[in-house]
């Protein structure tokens, strides 16, 4: 059996056309998705249930054979199995009881995998069920990002009680983070346990950190991750992704250890190709060209794929897609990846 595609290049090769996935491809903006949420009751029973789980997860794959899978979960089962309630709410997205200073070094890794074992489960049935060319993609969220939301108990704009967090608490805030990184160390060491070919680490929030705090609460936790990962799975591809890093991708490359570097849509293309030098890149696609179509989404597919198809690449958004995104949208961008011969290398 060839090796999967996105394997390969995140091993440092050169693949044309390049992997195609996008981040969050399992969503609201598939019809076949939408109803087994209506059938599901609620996202967390969407997300703890192996039968739905599996199934949306698959139905991207089904309908446009993309050369990855991602589990369908969310980063906040990582601080539910740790003991803090969460819900999410139509219109409000997750809530949960904010975490103050005393709490965030009280949390407990008791009863942590059991309350997961459905995640597992969906992963190894993917594994089985999933086309032998598609890789599966295991993740959780990154330490600083999954603190924001135990912290304000909701997103916010800005993150800004989580940013005042980490001046008023920096212990508290230090050890939350650790227990943070371990935890999920743990939950991807399972998935990969499972049979997740690669892992991403999503640190949706990196952006809203200064450059001191951007080391100490974004590199040195994920390091932290990357590290315990490589102790049990020496050789798993390990995808970081810190929205909106900016001029620190390169040090967050060199310091945390990953192999592929998820940019958003802000970074400029001769930047990428620069980063592409040191290992494998994906992304950067702005979500809004993809619900724009047409002429918006050509360009930005051909500008992204004449920079960085030379080179370890591999197709996607700058971020997730966005629920209003027109299906018929996904298929042109995918056949134009896949089908546009100018950009190939000679």
């Amino acid at each position: 059996m060839a090796e999967r595609k996105l394997l390969e290049v995140l091993k440092g090769r050169t693949a044309f056309p390049p992997p195609v996935w996008l981040m969050r491809q399992a969503g609201r903006y598939l019809p076949e998705y939408r109803e087994a949420r209506r059938k599901a009751g609620s996202f967390l029973d969407l997300c703890y249930n192996p039968d739905f789980a599996v199934e949306v997860t698959l139905q991207p794959i089904r309908r446009f054979g993309f050369d990855a899978a991602i589990l369908f979960s969310d980063i906040l089962v990582v601080p539910h199995a740790l003991g803090r309630d969460l819900r999410f709410e139509e219109g409000l997205g997750p809530l949960m009881t904010p975490i103050g200073a005393e709490e965030a070094v009280a949390l407990s890794m008791d009863g942590f995998h059991e309350h997961l074992k459905p995640v597992y489960e969906t992963v190894r049935r993917l594994r089985q069920e999933l086309p032998e060319e598609a890789a599966l993609i295991g993740f959780c969220g990154a330490p600083w990002t999954v603190a924001t939301y135990m912290i304000a108990g909701r997103g916010t704009a800005d993150q800004a009680p989580a940013r005042l967090f980490s001046y008023r608490h920096p212990e508290a805030l230090s050890r939350l983070l650790d227990d943070i990184a371990a935890a999920s160390a743990d939950y991807l060491i399972r998935q990969i346990d499972e049979g997740a070919d690669a892992v991403q680490i999503f640190d949706s929030w990196a952006g809203v950190l200064d450059e001191k705090s951007f080391d100490r609460w974004c590199i040195r936790p994920v390091a932290e991750i990357v590290r315990r990962v490589r102790q049990k799975h020496p050789t798993t591809p390990i995808i970081g992704f810190p929205k909106g890093a900016g001029w620190l991708y390169r040090r967050y490359r060199r310091e945390t250890g990953v192999k592929g570097l998820g940019l958003d849509w802000t970074v400029p293309l001769d930047e990428a190709g620069r980063l592409q030098m040191e290992g494998a890149v994906q992304g950067n696609l702005d979500p809004m060209r993809l619900v724009a179509g047409g002429k918006a989404l050509s360009e930005g597919v051909k500008s992204i794929m004449s920079a960085l198809s030379g080179g370890p690449f591999i197709f996607n958004l700058g971020h997730g897609i966005t629920p209003e995104t027109p299906v018929e949208h996904v298929q042109a961008m995918i056949n134009q990846v896949r089908e546009e011969q100018s950009w190939q290398p000679t």
